[in-house]
């Protein structure tokens, strides 16, 4: 599944790639994560309780940055298992200067394995975008909150 878009920021484009680059940043960003590894730059890992209608799935997740150019480009691997799923994703945004802000473009395709990978694509797409949805909302309050930090 194939999903993509764009989002502007009200804020410098080192604002925002200051933000998508902090994995500890990122983990607020992230709906259900439980707890959070930095193993380096490239690396973290976490733990997410991933809701899905009646219930939750919990997932170990691996992230691993496999490409980046600083402050317009970076590439994720993310892999993800849990009982009944495993997760398979590449994601990717760049960032460019827009009306006085940063515009981000992003892309991802999500393979998901398992009985839930089965539920299929008509019923994951819509709660996969409610899920996008609430990642870039909390990366905006990130980047708004990192903009008023910078300005003490």
């Amino acid at each position: 599944m194939n999903v993509s878009g764009e989002r502007q920021f009200d804020a410098p484009r080192a604002a925002v790639w200051a933000v998508v680059n902090d994995p500890a940043s990122m983990a607020k960003t992230m709906p259900g994560v439980e707890s959070f590894d930095v193993h380096d730059d490239k690396r973290w890992t976490a733990n997410v309780k991933i809701p899905l209608g009646l219930g939750g799935l919990k997932m170990k997740i691996d992230m691993d940055k496999t490409e980046e150019r600083e402050l317009e480009f970076a590439k994720l691997h993310v892999k993800g298992q849990g009982v009944g799923a495993m997760l398979n994703m590449e994601t990717s945004f760049e960032l460019s200067d827009a009306d006085g802000g940063t515009l981000m473009r992003w892309a991802a395709d999500v393979k998901l394995a398992g009985p839930v990978g089965s539920m299929g694509q008509r019923v994951l797409q819509p709660i996969v975008h409610q899920q996008v949805q609430h990642v870039l909302k909390a990366l905006d309050l990130q980047v708004q909150n990192a903009v008023a930090e910078a300005k003490g």
